[in-house]
């Protein structure tokens, strides 16, 4: 099972970017599908989830109506807009898939993706 994410790059704040994740060796068409992120020195964050459907999300505060978080089920892929983008949102950002519920902690998904670096400048 690999989940490889992409999209990242540098951006000056205020400016969008669009994440992807394409999963492949099995199907999420199941599972909850998530973003995380990780800023340098910083703990591991949740950022954004969606469930087996699409029609249920849910947000970190800090990235609620700027992010949108979607997934094409049949393709087993899931994307991240993000708009209004801020120095603050600068870290690596990982996809990761299998768990059961949109609130879940970081510890209850099964797969990870590599990570892709989102940089925004001031």
């Amino acid at each position: 099972v690999q989940l490889q994410a992409f999209g990242g790059g540098l951006v000056q704040a205020g400016g969008s970017l669009r994440l992807s994740c394409a999963a492949s060796g099995r199907t999420f068409s199941r599972n909850v599908m998530g973003w995380f992120r990780q800023a340098p020195g910083k703990e591991r964050e949740f950022v954004a989830a969606i469930g087996w459907s699409g029609a249920t999300t849910y947000y970190a505060d800090s990235v609620k109506g700027r992010f949108t978080i979607s997934r094409n089920t049949a393709k087993n892929t899931i994307n991240l807009q993000m708009n209004s983008l801020k120095p603050e949102d600068t870290a690596v950002y990982y996809c990761a898939a299998g768990a059961k519920s949109v609130v879940a902690g970081g510890d209850e998904y099964d797969y990870w993706g590599q990570g892709t670096l989102v940089t925004v400048s001031s």
